[in-house]
């Protein structure tokens, strides 16, 4: 009998399994804020991320958006997989909220490649409900983002 997704991302998000391929990005992310690699592949990666109470925003137990998006974000950054990818935009849509305790798994499927520019389609779930969607455009530097001289062709 076929399992359903419910079903599926339990047995997924209960333990980080290996990866499938090394992460070449974000080595350092603190992972309890962004999420945990469930799966990573060229150009694909699950990441799943446990809700807890530092995450609180009210008294009901409403998850604050910014960790939603934070694990949203490294999902997108995973699926280039390269060491100097950064963010340049992004287009989201929160579409359900997140209760403390939950867990939202995000599939990070990147789908167009352009020079240096990739985009990535980033889906977020709470079982069976999608609460995140984004697009994702990043941009991979011949060096870290913090060692490029952006100055050089500004005249003063």
């Amino acid at each position: 009998m076929a399992k359903n997704r419910s079903e599926e991302l339990e047995e997924e998000t209960v333990q980080p399994v290996h990866q499938q391929t090394s992460l070449n990005t974000h080595e350092r992310i603190n992972t309890s804020y962004s999420g945990e690699i469930m799966r990573l592949e060229k150009g694909f990666a699950k990441v799943a991320l446990e809700t807890s109470e530092v995450m609180r925003a009210d008294e009901v137990g409403l998850v604050h958006g910014g960790f939603i998006f934070s694990a949203a974000d490294f999902a997108a950054m995973a699926a280039v997989n390269e060491p100097n990818v950064v963010l340049a935009a992004c287009n989201c849509l929160f579409l359900a909220p997140v209760r403390v305790g939950d867990t939202v798994t995000f599939e990070a499927t990147e789908h167009q490649k352009e020079g240096r520019k990739r985009n990535v389609t980033v889906r977020g779930f709470v079982h069976d409900i999608k609460v995140f969607e984004g697009e994702f455009k990043t941009v991979v530097t011949e060096r870290h983002v913090l060692r490029l001289d952006l100055m050089k062709n500004v005249e003063g």
